[in-house]
C-alpha cells in the first residue's frame, strides 16, 4: 500500500452532476412553487427561487460533507463504522416510536413515514442507514475474511441480523420498497465480493428475494403497482408514468429549452423529486439524457476501477458505494421509462432533497480518499524501486528523476 494522488476524475463527476441537477431546479422550480402556490392561502405562498435555494443550500452541504470525507482518514472512520450503523438504526426507531404515536417530529407522505422533521429542516434516516450499512458490512466482511471464517457463525450471524433489522425498518415500518432494494443490492455486493462460499451466496439470495416478494403481495399499494405495471390498471393508476413517458417524448431530439417544461407545471407528479429524470428528457431531449447516463456510467466504471485496486476492507466499501449509486441510478430510470414497476427513489445528486444529496457526496468522498491507495502482490524477483505503480501502471526514469 503507498499514497498517491486521488481519483480526480471521481470529484469532478460529483459536482458536474451537482451542478446538474442544480440547473434543473432553477429552471423548473418557479413552475412548481407557482403550481402549489395556487392552492394555499397568502401567507403560506413561497417565493419563486424557493426550491432553487434550498436546492443550493443542499449542494454546499454535500459538497461541505464530500471534503470532510475525503479528508477525514479512513483508518479512523472505519472505527465508528459500527457506531454510524447503530445512528442509523436509532434514527429509525425514533422515527417508527413517532409515527406510531403520530408525533409531529415524524414526515408522513404518501403513506409512508420516512423524514424526521428537525424544524429547520428534515431529515431521513434511511440515506445514514445506507452509509453505515456499508461501512459496518464491509470491514466486518473484510475481519473474519482475514480470519478464514467467512463461512461460520461468527461472521453469518451478524452479517443476518443487521442485514434484516435495516430491512425490516426500511422496507415494513417505513414502507420504503425503493430504498429497500437499494439495501439488498448493498448487501449482496459485499456479501459475494467478500468471496464468501457459492452456496451462502445463494441461500442469502433466495432468502432476500422470498422477502421481497412477500413485502410485495402484502402490501394492496405494491399490488397495485405491479398490476399497473403489468398492463391492467386504469387511467388514474397509469398516470404517473404515462406523464413521465409523455414527458421524455415530448423532448424529442434536443429538448424544448431551460424554463419550457410543461410536464413541471404540476402535470408530473414528484417532478423535482423522483421523476426529475422524465423532466430532463423533456427539458434536454434525448442527447440531453444520454449524456446524464454517460456521465453516471463514467462515475461507476470509476469506482469499480478504484475498488479493483484497493486491498479487502477498502475495496468493499467502495463496492458497497458502487452498488448504492448504481442501484439508485438503474431503479430511478428504468422506473421513469417504464422498464420495471414505479418505485419511489431519488436520482443521485440530481434530485431534489438534501438528506440524499449529502450521503452519496458523503460516499463518494470516502471513494475518492480510498483512491489514493493502491495495492497488490510483489512478485519475489521484481524490483519494486523500479517506479512502477500498483495496478500496472510504469513511470519512466525520466519523470522519476524530476
Amino acid at each position: 500500500m503507498r499514497k498517491h494522488k486521488s481519483d480526480r476524475v471521481i470529484a469532478i463527476l460529483t459536482f458536474v452532476l451537482m451542478a446538474v441537477g442544480l440547473i434543473v431546479i432553477f429552471a423548473i422550480g418557479p413552475q412548481r412553487v407557482n403550481f402549489m402556490n395556487a392552492s394555499l392561502p397568502d401567507s403560506q405562498k413561497m417565493a419563486t427561487n424557493a426550491f432553487f435555494m434550498a436546492q443550493l443550500k443542499s449542494v454546499v452541504v454535500a459538497t461541505v460533507g464530500f471534503i470532510l470525507a475525503f479528508k477525514f482518514p479512513y483508518e479512523k472512520l472505519r472505527q465508528y463504522a459500527k457506531w454510524i450503523m447503530l445512528a442509523g438504526v436509532v434514527c429509525c426507531v425514533i422515527l417508527a416510536g413517532a409515527a406510531a404515536v403520530k408525533a409531529p417530529v415524524a414526515m408522513c407522505e404518501l403513506g409512508g413515514c420516512r423524514w424526521i422533521n428537525l424544524g429547520v429542516t428534515t431529515f431521513q434516516p434511511a440515506e445514514l442507514l445506507k452509509l453505515g450499512l456499508v461501512l459496518y458490512l464491509a470491514g466486518l466482511a473484510a475481519k473474519w475474511k482475514k480470519a478464514g471464517k467467512l463461512e461460520t457463525r461468527d461472521f453469518l450471524q451478524p452479517f443476518a441480523i443487521v442485514s434484516v433489522v435495516s430491512l425490516v425498518f426500511v422496507v415494513v415500518l417505513q414502507k420504503d420498497l425503493g430504498t429497500g432494494i437499494v439495501l439488498v443490492m448493498i448487501i449482496l455486493a459485499i456479501l459475494y465480493m467478500s468471496g464468501i462460499q457459492m452456496k451462502y451466496f445463494l441461500i442469502a439470495l433466495g432468502i432476500l428475494a422470498a422477502g421481497g416478494v412477500f413485502a410485495i403481495v402484502s402490501s394492496p399499494h405494491r399490488l397495485e403497482r405491479m398490476m399497473t405495471f403489468s398492463g391492467q390498471g386504469s387511467s388514474d393508476e397509469t398516470y404517473h408514468i404515462d406523464n413521465a413517458k409523455m414527458a421524455i417524448g415530448t423532448g424529442g431530439l434536443l429538448g424544448v429549452g431551460i424554463g419550457n417544461s410543461v410536464q413541471a407545471t404540476g402535470y408530473l407528479p414528484e417532478s423535482i423529486n423522483d421523476s426529475v429524470f422524465a423532466v430532463m428528457g423533456e427539458t434536454f431531449g434525448f442527447v440531453g439524457l444520454l449524456a446524464i447516463i454517460a456521465v453516471f456510467f463514467w462515475l461507476l466504471s470509476r469506482i469499480l476501477k478504484v475498488s479493483a485496486k484497493l486491498e479487502t476492507e477498502r475495496s468493499l466499501v467502495t463496492v458497497g458505494v458502487f452498488a448504492w449509486i448504481a442501484t439508485q441510478t438503474i431503479v430511478n430510470i428504468a422506473a421513469m421509462t417504464g422498464l420495471i414497476p414505479l418505485t419511489g427513489i431519488t436520482l443521485p445528486l440530481l434530485s431534489y432533497g438534501g438528506t440524499s444529496m449529502l450521503f452519496v457526496a458523503i460516499g463518494l468522498g470516502i471513494v475518492c480518499q480510498l483512491s489514493c491507495y493502491t495495492g497488490r502482490e510483489v512478485n519475489r524477483n521484481e524490483d519494486i524501486s523500479s517506479g512502477r505503480r500498483l495496478g500496472g501502471t510504469y513511470h519512466t526514469s525520466r519523470r522519476r528523476s524530476a
